[in-house]
């Protein structure tokens, strides 16, 4: 009998398993043909486990008490008991469904508010946000997950509306110089020749301004979409340094230039690159820095690291607009630089150029007490 018992148990623990991956699959199958809720599907789940454990339950009761006294009188309850048993369960089921349905909505309900948030949330309206208070939780912890990615957004997109407004500004000041040169041609070019000079000279400067203006900006357009090329290479950067050096003090002459350490230094970078964001830093030096004033360019090792060092007499950066100078467009003295020439990018392209070579730069600055820039570029090897 005992053996009998044993095989009838595994039998219908076997059948039980069966059923139990068929219901699962059956579930599955509908619940990713058919569009339902999460709510009835976690409503379901609570079903399907409840029907298991319940079932299997009521099993083990059935056959423990017809094992216990089947050559007991009391055997004839084995049918009232199993009816009750049947009819518990069906009041569990029915509990667990209305119970199961109302816990999962609540759960559930942060995502209905996550959605309508969303849906409310266009280009024009990125100042929502998810509402984060409550328990700490996997929902919680998405919405604080969402905020950040729309603070990122918002970021950008103010950043991007703020650099198409800059450009915007910077190229209506040389086309409308060139549309009054333009129509000062059409007036009286034919007849004065010094009018005639005065003009085609105007507009050649200023085309060359707005070409200069415009590869700034592709260079920072190419760099934001990632498709600016970066060719590293070794080579030694106190030669690099020497080029500068000689090619700049054949085009100005008007400051003192000097050089008191030049360490023999290797790095893998793009020479050109990195050369490209020396002349900006010196460029802005001879700028600010007035006639007969003092520029030095110097290079070392330290804490193993390449350091390029660049310091000027000039007429220093006030404190307000330190934090500001490698913005786009951000000029420190209006004035000043309008006089000068320049795109108001220079920075931003060495700042991008450093940041890109996993460098650093730092910049100490006080008005009339000259700059001093500081570049921190890995060594190679």
């Amino acid at each position: 009998m005992k053996n009998s018992i044993k095989t009838l148990l595994r039998l219908i623990s076997y059948l039980f398993i069966f059923i139990f991956r068929l219901l699962y699959r059956l579930i599955n199958m509908i619940t990713n043909k058919l569009r339902f809720s999460i709510t009835f599907k976690i409503t379901l789940t609570y079903v399907l486990i409840f029907i298991i454990l319940f079932s299997l339950m009521s099993l083990g009761i059935m056959v423990s008490f017809e094992y216990y006294v089947q050559n007991n009188p009391a055997r004839d309850y084995l049918f009232p008991l199993g009816v009750i048993l049947i009819i518990f369960n069906i009041l569990g089921l029915i509990a667990i469904i209305l119970i199961g349905s109302k816990v999962s909505r609540k759960l559930l309900f942060p995502i209905k508010t996550m959605t309508k948030t969303v849906r409310e949330t266009t280009i024009l309206a990125l100042d929502k946000r998810l509402n984060v208070s409550g328990s700490k939780d996997e929902l919680k912890d998405l919405a604080k997950t969402f905020n950040d990615m729309l603070d990122r957004i918002q970021e950008s997109v103010n950043q991007q509306n703020q650099f198409v407004s800059d450009a915007s500004h910077e190229l209506r000041t040389p086309l409308s110089v060139i549309k009054g040169y333009a129509d000062l041609l059409a007036r009286w070019g034919k007849d004065d020749r010094k009018v005639l000079e005065e003009s085609v000279s105007a507009i050649k400067s200023e085309t060359d301004s707005m070409n200069h203006l415009i590869e700034d900006l592709l260079f920072l357009a190419r760099g934001d979409k990632h498709t600016q090329k970066i060719e590293p290479e070794p080579f030694m950067l106190n030669e690099l340094i020497t080029e500068v050096m000689r090619e700049t003090k054949l085009i100005d002459t008007t400051h003192t230039l000097t050089n008191e350490q030049n360490e023999e230094t290797r790095v893998k970078a793009d020479r050109q690159l990195i050369k490209q964001m020396i002349r900006i830093f010196i460029d802005n030096s001879i700028k600010y820095t007035p006639a007969n004033g003092t520029i030095k360019l110097n290079c070392y090792q330290k804490n193993k690291k390449a350091i390029i060092s660049i310091e000027d007499t000039g007429i220093g950066i006030s404190k307000h607009d330190l934090p500001h100078i490698f913005n786009r467009f951000y000029r420190a003295d209006k004035s000043r630089t309008k006089k000068s020439g320049g795109t108001g990018l220079g920075l931003s392209i060495a700042k991008w150029i450093i940041d890109n070579h996993h460098g650093k730069v730092k910049v100490w600055s006080e008005p009339d007490a000259g700059t001093v820039v500081r570049i921190e570029l890995p060594l190679d090897g």
